[in-house]
């Protein structure tokens, strides 16, 4: 499983024209599921995002996480996390899971971010979505369950 993670100060998501979902402070998470993804990897990422520090103290540092801000995050499905390019010019997507797959470990990640107390919310699985943010720092932190970055 991969994840980009972003800091935002607000996110949503838009479809045909009608906004789906968004949220104010905390992460955009775009995910990605590889089609030998489970539970052990979605747990991984899950809590490696609620917990990471990436959001400033009192002393401007990088400190706290995003259960300690009560913070937001806004997950966005995404398999062209999984698009190798190192072959040609069109990106292989043979390690992205199957869609019925990836859309119930994406729904089981929503969940367990919402069993942390995190506010979240979704895109819409398969749908051609507009994505509009604002980054807050920038931050952005690339994850990957098999720790290859």
């Amino acid at each position: 499983m991969r994840a980009v993670v972003q800091r935002v100060k607000s996110a949503s998501v838009t479809v045909d024209g009608e906004r789906v979902s968004e949220i104010e402070a905390g992460v955009l998470v775009f995910l990605g599921v590889a089609r030998d993804d489970t539970a052990t990897q979605l747990e991984y990422i899950a809590n490696k995002i609620a917990n990471l520090r990436i959001f400033e103290d009192e002393d401007g540092k990088m400190n706290l996480s995003l259960l300690e801000t009560g913070g937001a995050a806004l997950v966005v499905s995404q398999f062209t996390l999984y698009g190798d390019c190192r072959k040609g010019r069109r990106p292989s997507f043979i390690n992205a899971a199957r869609p019925e797959v990836a859309n119930t470990l994406y729904e089981q990640f929503i969940a367990l971010l919402k069993q942390q107390h995190i506010p979240t919310q979704g895109g819409t699985f398969q749908a051609m979505m507009d994505v509009q943010l604002i980054n807050d720092g920038p931050v952005t932190i690339l994850l990957d369950s098999d720790k290859q970055f």
